[in-house]
């Protein structure tokens, strides 16, 4: 088996185009780390919904040139079979390691492959390739991205021509074709061929971003705001200057790009001590609320100042920005149909329907949500947000971060703040609680087997309140095509388990709905909501086994 495990990094290594992964695995190879070698090639990166997405490194379980020029070959080979010889696809990157390498490779595979290839002329956020592609007409798009997920890793984003990322059988039908490519010397990839696009397609995208602003509307939100190593900050301040907003207050040590995000142990503003230079930014700054995007600008997060917290400042959770967009749409005007994913705040279809208007709910990812039927708004719990589907039909964080600062201007004008507004909420629809059990392995066995077991034995009570369904989202239902999740319906809460999409993790999402008589019931109501999360969250753990 040894000898087998060696043969098959030799394979390897005669075709990687490569010279640095080349030089990492014949040192493997020379060293006899079998156990690294046996992990590197205990299989393929899979390609699914998400694309691909993993480590650096060499072998077919890392991301590595070899692995994108299979995929973009596999990717070429589904296009043409569908009819798209000769059609664009645009390819865009952030500013992770190899991401210019990969979109390169791309480039070169789709021009050898009888395709048109366009790459954006720089690193830049994730909405301004999912933009272009309807923008230049393209049959599909690929974005070279690992969002928020640790430096090491990389990975690559497919979109078809719609502008929305692919769902079934697309992926699957893109994986057959990616595991039918041969080997990579047959794999044309030409020097050149393929167009750099000038910043044009940027100033179009730019130019859309005005159409999320209410004409006329108030500007006056003072922000601060963050990249978090990423690729916003250029995007988002030309976006605030065109809407006349004042200009962001920059966080400096984050603004610029960093591979190595060197101020976060994960560059996500929803993990610890991300944000912790924001909030030293703003109580020197003073502002309005502080915007944050992950790396490729996609998500959106927020903070508005609390007297009652340490700090100063709270982090508002999806849910509640996902619900303060809502309101204000709705306050706007807006017509047509609000979607979000199931694992989401049951707060958005009360907004819905108490204005009149359609909502749906789909399974994870703006994959999905994205392609329901008249959308106007949509939403998911991990800081993604939808405001302008008819430009971006994905989660976008610089419209997103317009919208929310256009929100505190209105709100500001009448002396109040985003927290009054999620007090409204609460007094007319119930307070609407939300917190997630998100547990990161090493093994993907644990999450295996904690979803074995909660299907095997499925809590009837968790903090006090008795289970009153318990469905198994494998199976299907009549809303929803099958997905590797549980969801739980208890008296006055929520509980959605599934594994993530994207990273090695067991997420967990919580919803309780407390009722609220009036505002002098608000902290009571807080502070249940606080004590039942916390109980379904160790009552669901210890069910889980993790």
């Amino acid at each position: 088996m040894q000898h087998d495990l060696i043969a098959q990094a030799r394979t390897w290594l005669a075709e990687d185009p490569d010279p640095e992964t080349r030089d990492e695995l014949a040192a493997l190879i020379d060293g006899g780390d079998t156990a690294e070698l046996a992990a590197r090639f205990a299989g393929t990166l899979q390609f699914g919904t998400a694309g691909l997405r993993g480590e650096l490194g060499a072998g077919p379980m890392r991301m590595n040139r070899s692995v994108v020029i299979r995929a973009a070959a596999g990717l070429a080979a589904y296009l043409k079979a569908q009819g798209q010889e000769g059609g664009l696809v645009v390819i865009g990157y952030d500013a992770r390691y190899r991401s210019a390498d990969f979109a390169r490779d791309t480039a070169a595979v789709m021009t050898g492959a009888g395709l048109r290839a366009a790459v954006l002329p720089r690193p830049l956020p994730t909405p301004v390739l999912a933009y272009a592609i309807r923008h230049l007409g393209a049959v599909a798009g690929v974005e070279v991205t690992a969002s928020h997920n640790p430096p090491r890793d990389n990975g690559y984003k497919v979109y078809l021509g719609d502008g929305s990322q692919i769902v079934p059988p697309a992926d699957g039908e893109i994986a057959a074709a990616i595991a039918a490519v041969g080997p990579l010397a047959g794999v044309v990839r030409p020097e050149d061929g393929w167009e750099t696009l000038g910043e044009e397609v940027l100033d179009a995208y730019l130019a859309r971003t005005d159409a999320v602003l209410a004409s006329g509307s108030p500007r006056t939100a003072r922000t601060v705001y963050t990249a978090m190593h990423g690729v916003g900050t250029s995007v988002l301040t030309a976006a605030f200057a065109r809407a006349g907003f004042p200009e962001p207050v920059l966080v400096t040590e984050q603004a610029e790009p960093d591979p190595a995000f060197p101020t976060v142990a994960f560059p996500n503003p929803e993990e610890p001590g991300a944000m912790d230079l924001a909030f030293a930014t703003a109580r020197r700054a003073a502002p309005d609320l502080i915007i944050a995007n992950d790396p490729d600008a996609d998500r959106c997060a927020v903070a508005a100042p609390d007297t009652s917290v340490e700090g100063g400042w709270r982090m508002l959770r999806g849910d509640e920005v996902g619900a303060l967009l809502a309101a204000h749409l709705v306050e706007r005007g807006a017509s047509g149909v609000f979607a979000e994913s199931i694992v989401s705040s049951s707060l958005l279809g009360r907004i819905a329907e108490k204005a009149g208007l359609g909502y749906e709910e789909t399974l994870t990812g703006f994959k999905w949500i994205a392609r329901v039927d008249g959308l106007r708004y949509g939403y998911e719990e991990a800081l993604g947000y939808c405001v302008d589907p008819e430009g971006v039909r994905d989660k976008d964080g610089i419209t997103a971060a317009l919208l929310v600062a256009e929100l505190a201007s209105v709100l500001k004008e009448q002396g109040r703040t985003l927290l009054d507004l999620l007090d409204d909420l609460a007094l007319a629809h119930g307070l609407h609680a939300t917190d997630q059990l998100s547990v990161r392995v090493e093994d993907l066995s644990v999450i295996a087997d904690a979803m074995a077991r909660l299907r095997e034995q499925p809590p009837t009570a968790l903090a006090g309140l008795a289970v009153t369904s318990a469905e198994d989202l494998s199976q299907g239902t009549d809303r929803l095509p099958p997905t590797d999740g549980l969801r739980y319906q208890l008296e006055g809460a929520r509980v959605i388990v599934r594994p993530s999409g994207t990273e090695p993790k067991l997420k967990c999402y919580l919803e309780v709905v407390v009722p609220v008589a009036d505002a002098a019931g608000l902290p009571a109501a807080r502070a249940r909501g606080a004590e039942l999360l916390a109980g379904i969250k160790r009552d669901l753990a210890t069910a889980a086994g993790i």
